[in-house]
C-alpha cells in the first residue's frame, strides 16, 4: 500500500545522494529517494554504450540546432551528440548569470554520478586546516582524523583503484591494483622526480574505475566511453553501486520526476517533518513525511530548496540565521596549463583507452614556501599518441595518405592545472523571485567569480606546466592561460557551509543543519573551503559519517 510516511528522505540521487539511500535503508530506515528527473536504469538505458563513433548521425559532433538549445554546455567539450539527454533542458530550467558560470547539471537518477571524470583523493590535514591557518571564512569543524575511517569505507564499496605513493599531502588510501601509466609517462614521472628532489610527483590517476570484479561489478574494460553508462558497471555510479545496494535491502523507494519545492518545517518541535514535492509530470503537489531527511541535490538546487523553506521563521529560509546561506560559492579554476611534443617512442603504443590519466599534487606553499597568492594547485593530464584522425599537412589525398593514416602519430604529454577557489562571501547565489522555470519556481541568480588570488596562482600553473615539461625534454612546449570561469570546474560547492558556530555556518561537524537537526546536507553545499583536489570522495565520506550520525541519533532519539 502506498505511504506518504517514512523514516528518512534523500533529495536528489546523485553521488551524495546515492550514498546516503545505501547507507540509511541498509542501517534498517525506510527511505524515500526523491529525484526531479526520469529514470535511467542501469543498462537498460545506456542507449549508447555499445554504439561506434560512425553510428551518430554526426559522429557525435554538436550540431547548430544543438548549440542553440544549449547554450549553457556549449561553452565547453560538454556538448556532444553522443549523451545528450543525460544534460538539463536549459530552456526548461534556467539560471541567471550575473557573472559567468558555467552550470553543467544532470537532473535524473544518478544525476552527474554518471557523467563525472571519477577522479578520487582524499585530502590532507593541510587542507582542513586552511581556513583558519589563513583567516579565511571559518575553521572547518573537523579534521582528516575525522574522515580517515569514512574515506577508507566509501573506497573499499565504490572501488578506488590507485597506487599507494607515500606523498604526505595525497594521503594513500584502499585501493584496487592502480591502472599503469603508459612509457612516456613513466619516463616523464621519473625525470620529474629526480629533477625536484622528490618535492614534486607524476603519479597515475586515482579514479573510480574498478581494475578487478567487484560487487557484482565487472571490471574496467579500458573502453573509455564511460560517460555514456557502462554496461560493465566498471565505474562507480549510483546506478552501479549505491543504487543496487540499497534496493537489495527492501528499505528503499525511488520516486522520479519529484522537485522538492521545500522542505516543511514544524516550529514547535524546531525539526523538519518532511518535504513538498511538486510532480514534474503532472504538476501535481504532495506532502511526505519522515523522522531524517538529507538534502543532496547538488549545491546550488540544495541551498534553493532551503531557501524556499521556512520562510515564515527565517525570511531568507531554513539555515539562513547565520547569514551564510546561498554564500561562499566555489569551485575549482581550470583552462591553464602547458603541452608538446615527446621524440622517440615511434616504436611505442598504448594497450586499449584507460580512463584516467596522470595526477601531480599540490606542491607550492608547502613546507614554509610563501608565494604571493595562498593554497595550491595540481595538475591531471596524459601521454598519448596521434591516431588516424590527425592532420597531416604533406600529403593530402591518395594511397599515400591512407597508409599514413593507418599508422600512429606521434607522442604528446600535456598537463593542465586544478586550481583552489577560496570561500569568498561575495560569490553567492540567490533565487529570482520574478524570472520561473517551467515548473513556476523562482530561479537560481549566480553571482560568483574567479579573483585576485586565483588569478595570481593562474601565473605559476602556467608557468610551472611549461618549466616541468622542457626540464623533463617535451619539446615544442605551448603554454596557455584562457578565462578562469567558475562552474567550468563542474565541482560547484560551498552553499551551505560547514562550521563550529551556528552564526556563521549553516551546517555543524556532523551536517545536521543547525536550524533544523534532522536536516542533513552532504553534498558540495557543505563545504567549507575548496582544497585543489577532486572532492567527490570526500562528499561520499561525509554522506556515509552523517548518516551513521543520523541513525545513532535516531535511536538516542535526540532527532
Amino acid at each position: 500500500m502506498a505511504t506518504n510516511t517514512y523514516d528518512a528522505i534523500v533529495v536528489g540521487s546523485g553521488i551524495s545522494g546515492g550514498w546516503a539511500a545505501k547507507e540509511l535503508t541498509e542501517k534498517g530506515l525506510k527511505t524515500l529517494m526523491l529525484e526531479r528527473g526520469r529514470n535511467i536504469e542501469h543498462i537498460k538505458d545506456y542507449v549508447n554504450a555499445n554504439t561506434a563513433p560512425w553510428e551518430f548521425a554526426h559522429r557525435g559532433n554538436a550540431t547548430q540546432q544543438m548549440k542553440k538549445d544549449y547554450p549553457v554546455i556549449k561553452r565547453d567539450y560538454v556538448l556532444n551528440e553522443t549523451n545528450l539527454d543525460y544534460w538539463v533542458n536549459e530552456h526548461d530550467s534556467p539560471y541567471i548569470e550575473k557573472q559567468r558560470f558555467d552550470w553543467f547539471r544532470g537532473y535524473h537518477v544518478g544525476g552527474r554520478s554518471l557523467m563525472w571524470g571519477r577522479q578520487s583523493y582524499r585530502w590532507h590535514d593541510t587542507d582542513f586546516e586552511a581556513n583558519a591557518k589563513d583567516g579565511i571564512a571559518v575553521d572547518w569543524p573537523i579534521r582528516y582524523k575525522d574522515l580517515a575511517p569514512w574515506y577508507s569505507y566509501v573506497e573499499r564499496f565504490a572501488g578506488i583503484s590507485g597506487n599507494k605513493d607515500g606523498i604526505p599531502i595525497l594521503p594513500d588510501g584502499d585501493f584496487m591494483p592502480p591502472m599503469e601509466l603508459n612509457v612516456v609517462e613513466k619516463d616523464i614521472a621519473a625525470r620529474i622526480k629526480s629533477l625536484y628532489k622528490g618535492s614534486r610527483h607524476m603519479v597515475i590517476g586515482r579514479v573510480a574505475n574498478i581494475t578487478k570484479p567487484h560487487e557484482n561489478r565487472t571490471n574496467c574494460q579500458y573502453r573509455n566511453k564511460c560517460w555514456l553508462g557502462c554496461p560493465f558497471g566498471a565505474y562507480f555510479s549510483t546506478q552501479s553501486s549505491t543504487l543496487p545496494a540499497a534496493m537489495r535491502t527492501g528499505n528503499l523507494t525511488l520516486r522520479p520526476w519529484s522537485i522538492v519545492t521545500r522542505v516543511l518545517y514544524d516550529k514547535d518541535t524546531k525539526l523538519a517533518k518532511g518535504v513538498e514535492v511538486l510532480d514534474a509530470e503532472t504538476n501535481k503537489t504532495y506532502e511526505y513525511y519522515a523522522k531524517v531527511i538529507f538534502l543532496n541535490a547538488s549545491t546550488i538546487n540544495t541551498a534553493a530548496v532551503l531557501m524556499r523553506s521556512a520562510n515564515d521563521v527565517w525570511p531568507g529560509g531554513l539555515g539562513s540565521s547565520s547569514g551564510q546561506l546561498g554564500h561562499n560559492i566555489m569551485d575549482h579554476h581550470l583552462n591553464v596549463g602547458a603541452w608538446g611534443q615527446v621524440d622517440g617512442y615511434e616504436d611505442k603504443y598504448t594497450y586499449g583507452r584507460r580512463a584516467n590519466g596522470i595526477y601531480i599534487p599540490r606542491y607550492r606553499n608547502l613546507n614554509g614556501e610563501k608565494r604571493d597568492y595562498i593554497r595550491g594547485f595540481g595538475y591531471q593530464g596524459s601521454a598519448s599518441r596521434e591516431r588516424w584522425s590527425r592532420n597531416i599537412p604533406e600529403l593530402s589525398i591518395g594511397a599515400k595518405f591512407k597508409d599514413e593514416l593507418s599508422e600512429p602519430g606521434g607522442w604528446s604529454m600535456g598537463i593542465g592545472g586544478f586550481g583552489e577557489v577560496l570561500p569568498y562571501h561575495e560569490n553567492r547565489m540567490w533565487l529570482d523571485k520574478t524570472t520561473k522555470d517551467k515548473w513556476g519556481l523562482s530561479v537560481p541568480v549566480i553571482d560568483a567569480v574567479v579573483r585576485d588570488n586565483e588569478n595570481k596562482m593562474r601565473i605559476d600553473m602556467m608557468n610551472d606546466a611549461a618549466e616541468m615539461l622542457e626540464a623533463t625534454g617535451v619539446k615544442n612546449v605551448n603554454s596557455y592561460n584562457d578565462t578562469a570561469v567558475l562552474g567550468r570546474g563542474i565541482h560547484e560547492m560551498g552553499t551551505a557551509r560547514m562550521g563550529r558556530d551556528p552564526k556563521t555556518s549553516v551546517l555543524n561537524e556532523f551536517n545536521q543543519v543547525w536550524d533544523a537537526k534532522n536536516v542533513y546536507v552532504t553534498d558540495g553545499a557543505a563545504m567549507t573551503s575548496a582544497a585543489c583536489q577532486n572532492p567527490s570522495l570526500t562528499y561520499m565520506a561525509l554522506t556515509a559519517r552523517a548518516a551513521d550520525h543520523a541513525v545513532s541519533e535516531l535511536k538516542k532519539m535526540n532527532i
